[in-house]
């Protein structure tokens, strides 16, 4: 039988690296099975048994009296605060100090809405984005770059509309807000699109679509197709669009956004002639 090559100290110590030793605890080599011989051998002091502990839960901190315990609760709160704004100055400071919506921890700040709330036409979203959580405004990424184009495309710009999201603090790491989340913001929403009472309202994309206009269809079958959005005390004309992100993703389904857009400029000349009779 041949013998096995004795290891060089080079290959000792990559053996020993590769282990995971990397480093000397001591100059001189300990024997510990010694050291366990030693320790076996001497004497033991008798001690009573201590009494076993049992490990100590702490009690749950309290939530502080402004803080809702439960999700079901925090819409029950946003409802009731959402009602009393007499303003959307109001509105805003509510939405500022509110604090049933988790997602107002994790955002920079509240992005309310930008435009002109004397306008005639307003726009909702989904959620802000990065862009939207660094300025504090809506739509200024390059979906709202997208957006002010085609505004732009039926003679309007951010001077003669309104625009707002259905949450108004970005979720972390753009990631697609709860239904618990969209539920417990939506009676802001509601109140800042009676507050500024426009003649039409355009939901953007399929989720402040099913929100706003209590839908479980697809925005694919439901965009172009004008809807009734009752405020409490007017009803409003509403009409679903594609999202201007998705168009930039799917730029083929510009024809279809287009065919929108027409759509409500059609809509705002008929208020304003019915208006004016």
């Amino acid at each position: 039988m041949t013998p096995e090559p004795v290891p060089s100290l080079r290959q000792l110590l990559a053996f020993y690296v590769d282990a995971g030793v990397d480093c000397a605890l001591s100059d001189e080599p300990i024997d510990r099975l010694a050291v366990e011989e030693i320790v076996a051998e001497a004497p033991r002091p008798s001690a009573p048994a201590a009494p076993r502990l049992q490990s100590p839960i702490a009690p749950r901190p309290a939530l502080p009296a402004n803080i809702p315990a439960t999700p079901e609760a925090a819409i029950v709160s946003a409802r009731e605060a959402a009602a009393t704004a007499p303003t959307l100055e109001a509105l805003r400071a509510l939405m500022q100090s509110f604090d049933g919506c988790a997602l107002r921890t994790t955002a920079t700040q509240l992005v309310f809405a930008d435009g002109n709330p004397q306008a005639r036409l307003m726009l909702v979203g989904e959620a802000p984005g990065r862009d939207e959580d660094i300025e504090g405004l809506p739509f200024v990424g390059r979906s709202g770059k997208l957006l002010d184009l085609m505004l732009a495309a039926i003679g309007l710009d951010r001077s003669k509309v309104y625009i707002a999201n259905v949450i108004p603090w970005r979720p972390p790491g753009n990631r697609t807000p709860t239904p618990q989340e969209t539920q417990i913001c939506l009676p802001f929403i509601k109140r800042q699109i009676e507050l500024v009472n426009p003649d039409v309202l355009v939901t953007l994309g399929n989720p402040s679509t099913q929100a706003l206009l209590e839908t479980r269809e697809g925005i694919m079958r439901t965009r172009g197709r004008w809807v009734d959005y009752h405020t409490g005390t007017r009803t409003i004309r509403a009409l679903p669009t594609l999202h201007p992100a998705y168009l930039l993703r799917q730029p083929t389904y510009k024809r279809h956004a287009w065919q929108d857009l027409r759509a409500i400029v059609t809509a705002l000349e008929a208020t304003e002639k019915s208006a004016a009779s």
